[in-house]
């Protein structure tokens, strides 16, 4: 499975702006710019991005781990921050609350552990990063 986004950005670095596609359109030209990525300007930002990618994926990882154990999950609500400090992605913290019954508090915590180190984003977090460059 591959999946794909595309950025397009024109200016600047501070003045330019860029919009983000996705392959569901899902984001269809949304707006970014360095005033939404580093002060309060309208649109997204990568940062964000990748909290929503990792909420999400940690969300249906637990979801999965947890029926493995047998339970069914009537809610999991996961909050990413990601911290950024001088140009760098230093940290990804995750926040659950979640509503399983008849789980233990020790199981729960064990499988959250498991979500944290296993989820395809948690992952690529940690990958090395390569890209592919064309000039035109």
């Amino acid at each position: 499975m591959k999946r794909n986004a595309t950025a397009v950005w024109n200016g600047s670095v501070k003045e330019g702006t860029g919009k983000l596609t996705t392959q569901s359109n899902t984001l269809a030209s949304t707006q970014y710019s360095f005033k939404s990525r580093f002060e309060d300007g309208v649109g997204t930002n990568p940062e964000e991005l990748i909290a929503a990618a990792h909420a999400g994926c940690f969300a249906m990882q637990l979801s999965a781990f947890i029926g493995e154990e047998g339970f069914t999950p009537e809610s999991i609500e996961t909050k990413c921050e990601i911290n950024l400090v001088d140009g760098a992605i230093v940290g990804s913290h995750i926040i659950v609350k979640a509503k399983i019954e008849g789980i233990s508090e020790s199981k729960f915590q064990e499988l959250v552990t498991k979500a944290e180190k296993n989820c395809p984003v948690s992952k690529v977090l940690n990958a090395d990063i390569t890209s592919t460059a064309t000039l035109s």
